[in-house]
């Protein structure tokens, strides 16, 4: 657990204490204030607890728990307004998946939102991020509040920010299901579109944003393989004590330095379709029960959040000129 946030003491206090103690009077100590967060930004924050709770039981795929955060995310989109596409607000889905004890079938349900675009209305941009994590193992709770509650927290305050300023493409929100248990929900999103695939600009993908501070970056990968994506991003300045980082995308990066195919973005890739991967490098906590909400230093996490909007922006204006 991170130490709690404290204001520093001024010598000149810690002066007056002294010698009020000395008089044998005991001084009132000052009590720190809390930093003022925002009310957007509380509520970015407030997705990730609920999400990354224990009643979600680490939200595994065809789960209650998974029912449970798939309710609530339908509900904070509907809250904000933002439309469902024409097939429907939800995309179920089923897979089999290979095990040590052989194939399992898994039910999963993809979560659909729609906002029009004001210039490019018929080309679209899928911005991805997926709910699921990887439940109870052991009697201990996986609660994934990185991995990936906090994609999907970046994913509603970029939602609520596009319906408050509408985007030049339209732009499907989708929140993946099955992730973990092999990219099942993207495959069958690429599979079975709710546009032709044909229309897609971009695909968008936020898997763990919030862990920056591990290293003072939220990466960026997809511009190896999308080279005209790069001096478009490279023009955005750092946020707070964040800043952007290119990588994870070559041929030189080998095993799980590549991150091509590590995360939903990966069916996109492999249908031909432009894609953009934002995340943090892995830290002591991913895919553990350590995983929790109290570990996100929340500075870190909305600057995370607030340079993943402005790249979408910049990503936004720029294509289909």
């Amino acid at each position: 657990m991170k130490p709690a946030l404290r204001l520093p003491i001024v010598s000149a206090l810690a002066g007056i204490a002294a010698t009020l103690a000395a008089c044998g009077t005991t001084a009132e100590k000052p009590t720190p204030t809390a930093p003022t967060i925002p009310a957007a930004s509380q509520q970015l924050l407030d997705d990730v607890r609920i999400l990354s709770a224990d009643d979600m039981e680490g939200r595994d795929t065809g789960s209650p728990g998974g029912e449970r955060a798939r309710a609530y995310i339908v509900s904070r989109l509907e809250a904000m307004g933002i439309e469902a596409p024409p097939v429907g607000r939800l995309q179920p889905f089923e897979a089999e998946v290979p095990s040590r004890s052989g194939l399992v079938r898994y039910k999963g349900t993809n979560i659909i939102g729609l906002i029009p675009g004001t210039r490019a209305t018929d080309r679209y941009i899928v911005v991805t991020a997926h709910y699921d994590h990887v439940g109870v193992s052991s009697g201990l709770i996986y609660n994934g509040a990185d991995d990936n509650a906090s994609g999907v927290a970046t994913m509603l305050e970029l939602a609520r920010r596009l319906k408050a300023q509408a985007p030049e493409h339209s732009v499907l929100i989708v929140a993946f299901d099955g992730e973990e248990r092999g990219l099942i929900g993207a495959k069958h999103f690429v599979q079975a579109p709710p546009v032709p695939l044909s229309s897609i600009a971009l695909n968008l993908n936020f898997d763990m944003t919030s862990r920056a501070e591990t290293d003072g970056h939220l990466w960026i990968s997809g511009t190896y393989q999308n080279p005209a994506f790069r001096p478009i991003l490279e023009t955005l300045a750092p946020n707070g004590a964040i800043s952007l980082a290119f990588g994870h995308d070559t041929p030189q990066d080998t095993g799980s330095d590549n991150w091509v195919d590590a995360s939903d973005h990966g069916p996109f890739f492999k249908a031909g379709l432009p894609f953009i991967y934002m995340g943090v490098v892995d830290h002591p906590d991913y895919h553990r029960p350590s995983d929790d909400f109290d570990k996100i230093t929340p500075s870190a996490f909305i600057s995370s959040t607030e340079l993943a909007i402005a790249a979408f922006r910049a990503l936004d204006q720029s294509l289909d000129r």
